[in-house]
């Protein structure tokens, strides 16, 4: 989940510069990220998906009233700075007032198209701390308001994974969802991301293959899990070509262990290298690296009469 709020904490500061402001006759457009834009036209190369709009004024009032609780105030933000504990229960306070405040509006405007943007950031607010029960829910209820959402898809799908163990019964079953989930953020990504007019598009693209690199490496980490090696080696490639500027460590390390299981070790060695210069010694991700790394050095050299070190476990998001 790490990595998905990291690339939207990114995504919505660029929706921030981007966004201008309230359309005259109280007809704006309300653009991800919480911020207020007017409808504008679309044009040839803009994404197929426009963003969500407020239809009166009243629903835009209650709907930047809402959209406001879902980021500390003034005298929160000061109380943290003095006590430690204010601080500790800040973020957890703001989301599930977010939380809230969407289902509010939701019952006093059943019919408004942006209530899904308040539901998004519940969703990314549950999402920045962990929250990994409260992000699904968030992000199922974004879904059944929008079912091609990429970036709903790409979270539910992801959680989804992480909290799946073997020794649920449902467990196939839960994989299957999460894999057919994943697929769909992949065919959505392009055409449902909604985004407002004066978006950067270097911003638009970065974003996307983030999506993409996500959406991979949860079908990469289900493959794995069901033993499927070769799946997984596929998928965790795809993730990283699908965002080389910024490849994602565990990603690099998931493709060395995919590769270790098929005996492949040259391969292996070279893509645990990769994730060992990726990483800082001594983290959780940067240790596994190391340990994968020095294992199949032993392999690929040939040592007699050493026990190879113990494989790495595939880390997670």
């Amino acid at each position: 989940m790490k990595r998905i709020a990291a690339l939207i904490s990114v995504w919505i500061l660029s929706i921030v510069a981007a966004a201008p402001g309230m359309a005259q006759g109280g007809q704006p457009t309300a653009a991800p990220g919480g911020q207020a834009a007017p409808a504008a036209q679309t044009s040839a190369a803009a994404p197929v998906k426009r963003p969500p709009q407020t239809k009166t004024d009243a629903e835009y009032a209650a709907w930047k009233t809402a959209d406001a609780s879902s980021r500390p105030t003034p005298e929160e933000q000061a109380a943290a700075q003095k006590n430690p504990a204010d601080a500790q229960q800040l973020a957890p306070t703001v989301a599930a007032r977010t939380e809230k405040a969407a289902d509010d509006f939701a019952v006093k405007f059943p019919d408004s198209e942006v209530k899904v943007l308040l539901y998004k950031t519940a969703m990314r607010n549950y999402q920045n701390i962990n929250n990994a029960e409260k992000t699904e829910a968030m992000g199922r209820k974004v879904l059944a308001l929008d079912g091609d959402d990429p970036e709903a898809l790409v979270t539910v799908s992801d959680v989804i994974t992480q909290r799946t163990r073997d020794s649920d019964l449902d467990r196939d079953q839960r994989y299957d969802e999460a894999m057919k989930i994943a697929q769909r953020a992949l065919t959505t990504v392009d055409t449902d991301l909604g985004v407002p007019a004066g978006t950067p598009q270097e911003r638009i693209d970065a974003y996307k293959a983030g999506l993409r690199s996500q959406a991979y490496s949860t079908m990469g980490a289900i493959s794995y899990a069901k033993a499927d090696y070769a799946g997984a080696q596929s998928n965790f490639q795809k993730a990283i070509d699908a965002f080389p500027s910024q490849p994602f460590p565990a990603d690099v390390l998931r493709l060395a262990l995919a590769l270790d299981k098929q005996q492949k070790y040259d391969e292996a060695l070279k893509s645990a290298s990769r994730a060992v210069e990726l990483t800082q010694e001594g983290t959780p991700i940067g240790t596994s690296a190391r340990r994968e790394r020095d294992r199949l050095q032993q392999l690929t050299a040939g040592t007699a009469g050493h026990a190879a070190s113990p494989q790495a476990q595939p880390p997670k998001n």
